[in-house]
């Protein structure tokens, strides 16, 4: 998504200055939805008027931001929109402003697989799923916490989060859903715990499991795949603690001690 987005930026008309590249609120691994991702783009205001006729800017230099959204969704591919534009308040990170990100799983447990109307964002799961196992063991991990054995490792990143809602339910005689939310996320966490969750909800492994590989910090090799999941919602604080949310996001954390 940000590379098509990118490349819609660049195909402004003659005279618009607008910098390729973006900042996304939530970073996802190839193939995961995204139903409300958050980005910024800096950008210069003009002086006088733009060369172009196509491009009409108001008094503080800035282009008419409904006519830039309906140009660059008819550039973009049909599964990515821009469903809203506006000029940011000062302070906004569309990364490190972000106080917390929800993710949602969808998995069907019926036995002939999927829906094939949903089959490009549901994971068919071969083995009935015990909701109840899965709510159990999804509680103990909850809190700020060192995710390293959930995480794909990057040098210099940090593995320490703080996981706030880990929730399954079912939806449907044989859809489940789990609800993930947390202050930021790690590389390929949320498709890790779902993982690891699955082989407790299908009796594979006890419910105290994920908890104790969560304390071993030794990556294990269950992940969910990627099309299962989507980024549905983002959450920022008051415009006036902005500024003040990107410096905190941007220091490095530990965890408690006891």
């Amino acid at each position: 998504m940000q590379g098509e987005l990118e490349e819609a930026l660049a195909k402004q008309p003659p005279g618009a200055a607008v910098p390729r590249s973006v900042v996304v609120a939530g970073r996802t691994d190839a193939g995961v939805h995204a139903a409300r991702q958050v980005v910024h783009v800096d950008v210069e205001p003009y002086e006088g008027q733009p060369t172009s006729r196509r491009l009409t800017v108001d008094e503080r230099g800035l282009p008419d931001l409904d006519r830039m959204r309906h140009r660059w969704n008819r550039i973009l591919p049909p599964d990515v929109r821009v469903l809203d534009t506006r000029v940011a308040p000062d302070g906004f990170d569309a990364r490190f402003s972000a106080v917390r990100r929800h993710y949602r799983y969808q998995v069907s447990d019926a036995p002939w697989g999927v829906d094939p109307l949903r089959r490009r964002d549901t994971l068919a799961h071969p083995r009935p799923l015990d909701v109840d196992a899965l709510q159990q063991a999804s509680q103990d991990l909850l809190g700020l916490q060192d995710f390293a054995a959930y995480c794909k490792h990057r040098e210099g990143a940090t593995t320490i989060r703080e996981l706030q809602r880990f929730t399954w339910r079912r939806v449907g005689e044989y859809e489940v859903h789990a609800e993930v939310s947390a202050d930021a996320f790690c590389h390929s966490m949320v498709r890790s715990l779902v993982g690891a969750l699955l082989m407790v909800g299908d009796g594979r492994r006890d419910v105290e499991w994920p908890h104790r590989v969560l304390d071993s910090q030794v990556r294990e090799s269950a992940v969910a795949p990627a099309h299962g999941l989507t980024l549905v919602a983002i959450d920022y604080p008051p415009d006036a603690h902005l500024a003040t949310r990107a410096t905190q996001t941007r220091a490095l954390r530990d965890t408690p001690r006891a």
